[in-house]
């Protein structure tokens, strides 16, 4: 998850965490706790996606096509810092995360609701926000590396996800066909929680980055 935490503690990252905390109205605290619960299982996603032959080409057209090639993280400032964030930003975020949880986003939103201790309208436009920027980090990484195939698309992913690329793939395979019943949310909000604050997880580093 370096990578991630790399963009994470960058002016850019730091910039979209505010911009989080202003628009929704949360502190750093439940930021890190959504964060470190919605962006393993975005990247999760995206990872379940690029291992079928047909998913890596769509993910990848959408990454190469030239709206998701990173511009986006220079841009953070003016699409988070006035009264809402910007209605295109949340449209795309909305198609990125429909795509990747396969149209079962609401359990994914339930999920990081859970994790997060925040509604669950809350937690679904956090989602759509962050997503674009998620992508748009993928797509300056693949564009940077002159990735053009699956196996490079499935590389970089798995780099960001870590230790964590086959926990957090079976956690969006779940997702995707969940019982929407408080027990499995509890279960996956459970080994979210625990994925994120292990050594290495999202949710420790990023709380350490608060502190």
């Amino acid at each position: 998850m370096s990578g991630i935490l790399d963009l994470l503690n960058s002016n850019s990252g730091k910039d979209l965490i505010s911009g989080i905390e202003q628009q929704f109205g949360i502190n750093k605290a439940s930021v890190a706790k959504v964060l470190g619960s919605a962006i393993p299982m975005i990247l999760g996603g995206m990872r379940n996606n690029a291992s079928s032959s047909s998913g890596a080409s769509d993910l990848l057209g959408a990454l190469l096509g030239g709206n998701h090639n990173g511009s986006i993280l220079d841009n953070i400032g003016s699409i988070l810092g006035g009264s809402s964030v910007d209605h295109n930003v949340m449209t795309d975020g909305g198609n990125i995360l429909g795509h990747i949880f396969d149209g079962q986003e609401n359990n994914a939103a339930h999920v990081v609701s859970k994790s997060g201790g925040i509604d669950m309208s809350q937690a679904m436009n956090i989602m759509k926000t962050v997503a674009p920027f998620v992508m748009g980090y993928i797509g300056k990484m693949v564009h940077s590396n002159g990735v053009s195939d699956q196996g490079g698309l499935k590389g970089v992913l798995g780099g960001l996800l870590g230790d964590d690329t086959d926990s957090q793939r079976d956690v969006a395979s779940r997702i995707q066909g969940f019982d929407n019943n408080d027990d499995t949310i509890d279960d996956l909000a459970g080994l979210v929680g625990d994925l994120g604050k292990n050594s290495g997880g999202i949710a420790n580093l990023l709380s350490g980055l608060f502190s």
